[in-house]
C-alpha cells in the first residue's frame, strides 16, 4: 500500500517539527548510524520510514522498517512510538515520553 503524498507530508512534518530529537535517536539506535547529528524523516510507505541522517555534514539515507505492514494511518503513530522506544532501549537511555 502506498499512502497519499499529503499523508506522507503530514507525517513527515510532524516527525520533523515535533520529534526532531526522536528522529536522531531512531537512526542512531535502529539505523546503525551512531554518528548522526541530525535526522529528518524524508519518506514513508507501508513497510517503513525513510530518514536523511546527517553524519559529519553529509546526508546519509536510512531506512527503518515497520514491525508489520502498515495499512491504516493510525498504525503509523504506533510504529513511530515503537521505533522511538526500541531505539532508546538499544542506546541504553530512558525514553522521555
Amino acid at each position: 500500500m502506498t499512502f497519499p503524498p499529503d499523508v506522507v507530508d503530514q507525517v513527515a512534518r510532524h516527525m520533523n517539527d515535533d520529534h526532531a530529537e526522536d528522529n536522531v535517536l531512531i537512526v542512531r539506535g535502529l539505523g546503525g548510524v551512531g554518528a548522526a547529528s541530525a535526522a529528518r524523516m524524508s519518506g514513508m510507505d507501508a513497510d517503513g520510514m525513510d530518514f536523511e541522517a546527517t553524519v559529519n555534514g553529509i546526508a546519509v539515507p536510512v531506512r527503518i522498517p515497520f514491525s508489520e505492514r502498515v495499512t491504516e494511518r493510525r498504525q503509523i503513530r504506533m510504529e513511530a512510538v515503537r521505533m522511538y522506544q526500541e531505539a532508546c532501549a538499544a542506546l541504553g537511555i530512558e525514553p522521555s515520553h
